[in-house]
């Protein structure tokens, strides 16, 4: 009597979603605690050495990035992916600071820019050390050996970004 292969698993039905096997429950927890620690280390480290919020930073790098050193708000509160009340406290902050400074649009009354002050790309330029060695030091070191495409790809799909689009301002970290 001839063997019947056995039928390839069956997805489950749409309202039963399958169980995580042990390989993939492993990468979940690794990559949610990930999410929860490194933000909150290089956000400590910036501010102990910088007085510097991780989000500070960001408006920081994505501004001096730009040809003028400035951006809409609305366009910078999407990269950061943060309400534009939510960007312009953190804007007001480095404005407070002299990091920056608000401007109005010329073309559009309701609109404004945030534009990097000089004092701003020196507090940037100290930042960046920092951050950097944060960044080698608690997630760059821990990847040896592994392919950083593949890896970046993978993250890509994950935040739902188009692996082969640029990222906005040209993707620094």
């Amino acid at each position: 009597m001839a063997k019947v292969p056995s039928p390839s698993p069956t997805p489950p039905p749409p309202d039963r979603v399958a169980p995580l096997d042990p390989a993939e429950e492993r990468a979940w927890r690794a990559v949610a605690r990930a999410m929860i620690v490194l933000p909150r280390v290089l956000e400590a480290e910036l501010e102990a050495e910088h007085r510097l919020t991780t989000a500070e930073y960001f408006v920081l790098v994505n501004l001096s990035e730009e040809p003028e050193r400035a951006l809409r708000m609305t366009d910078l509160a999407d990269r950061g992916a943060l309400s534009l009340s939510g960007m312009s406290r953190v804007v007001d902050r480095l404005v407070r600071q002299g990091f920056a400074e608000r401007t109005k649009c010329p073309s559009d009354a309701r609109g404004s820019y945030a534009r990097l002050t000089a004092a701003g790309l020196a507090k940037l330029e100290e930042a960046y050390v920092t951050h950097l060695r944060g960044v080698r030091e608690h997630v760059m070191d821990h990847l040896q050996g592994v392919d950083l495409t593949a890896f970046a790809e993978a993250m890509e799909r994950i935040t739902g970004r188009c692996p082969d689009a640029p990222l906005p301002g040209g993707g620094a970290a």
